[in-house]
């Protein structure tokens, strides 16, 4: 399913027609900006949820509409006017946030080597400790390239969907552990949750906290994000690979952070800059989505060869955290198309931003 949520100029996805709320009084919206906002109130895109632009610490827009909000695995589904203080689902962009909470247990020296077998992390799995599974190591799983056998392809409310069927199982970690090999560990990139399951289990286990009160400590506390909910599993474990609830606003504020290298906006060190460019940077090609190849850091979606070069958190339903680095310009959209194939429609959107501030 991941690869149609990723076409022409750049990556995942959008989605109800739906009504403009307000735009921030504080910025005068140009006249190609304001084009694609009405294209959105017409339903023309359908089923965005919010927009914000910020380009060289302006804001450019932000923008809030009308539409279902759907919570991740859950059966509250209900209309919402969507504002500034809404949570919104962001599935798949919690793996980037994951990515920066890695690089954070580094800066701080609870994981050291990457290239130490993520086994070591598990000793409690003496029996699937064979020679082929002591070969995975932890930059393996964070460039998606552990090998084990994975498939994200079938709707998330399959089980035969390997996330869903991780959910379900008694031990997820067992789960992933023990699948089969498609591929030796780093020979060939494959989606997988379950890679992003063990990273966060290894944060979780050097640092002795739980994702999301480390997360509240070391990420969204000293970026000024003081509401964000973390779903967790039957265990009251957080869901690592697609559990984040955020604010777009806050959204905005950990683009920026990667954007400056790793700095809040007053100039403080949350992650280190080291890590910032090592995440960001192509370790496995992913697949062509037209004239781009889309490449794949530790957990975010790369185009270093496209024009101009991205750098993106994506999220299923068109949630994205996209950075334009050349440009100085971070792109938040959150939307409801969750599972759909047409969610592919927020590239329209980023496109015409593009477009508007190039």
């Amino acid at each position: 399913m991941i690869q149609s949520f990723i076409s022409r100029r750049s990556v995942i996805i959008g989605a109800s027609s739906a009504l403009a709320l307000a735009a921030s009084p504080l910025f005068a919206e140009s006249t190609s900006l304001g084009s694609l906002r009405r294209r959105i109130e017409a339903g023309e895109i359908p089923d965005v949820h919010s927009v914000l632009v910020v380009q060289h610490g302006r804001t450019l827009a932000e923008w809030y509409f009308r539409g279902m909000d759907e919570i991740r695995a859950g059966a509250d589904h209900r209309v919402v006017s969507f504002g500034p203080d809404t949570l919104h689902d962001m599935r798949s962009v919690t793996k980037s946030i994951v990515s920066v909470l890695f690089g954070i247990a580094i800066k701080e020296r609870r994981i050291g080597d990457l290239e130490q077998p993520v086994l070591d992390y598990f000793p409690e799995y003496r029996d699937l400790a064979t020679p082929e599974r002591r070969r995975i190591t932890l930059r393996h799983l964070l460039t998606m390239t552990s090998g084990l056998r994975w498939d994200e392809g079938p709707s998330y409310k399959d089980p035969r969907n390997s996330e869903t069927a991780m959910d379900l199982a008694a031990d997820r970690y067992r789960y992933i552990l023990s699948q089969p090999f498609d591929s030796a560990p780093g020979e060939r990139w494959r989606y997988s949750g379950g890679d992003v399951a063990l990273i966060a289990a290894v944060v979780a286990r050097t640092t002795h906290q739980p994702l999301d009160q480390y997360g509240r400590e070391r990420l969204f506390a000293p970026l000024g994000i003081s509401e964000f909910v973390w779903i967790k599993d039957s265990h009251g474990v957080p869901i690592a690979a697609s559990g984040l609830r955020l604010k777009p606003r806050d959204m905005v504020k950990i683009g920026l952070m990667v954007l400056h290298g790793g700095r809040d906006a007053a100039g403080n060190r949350i992650v280190s800059q080291k890590w910032i460019s090592e995440s960001t940077m192509s370790h496995a090609k992913a697949f062509n989505a037209g004239a781009c190849v889309v490449e794949y850091g530790y957990f975010w979606w790369l185009g270093p060869r496209c024009e101009p070069r991205w750098i993106s958190a994506i999220g299923n339903g068109g949630q994205r955290i996209y950075l334009v680095p050349q440009e100085d310009l971070v792109i938040v959209t959150t939307a409801g198309l969750y599972n759909n194939p047409k969610q592919n429609q927020i590239n329209d959107v980023l496109a015409a931003v593009q477009d508007a501030v190039g």
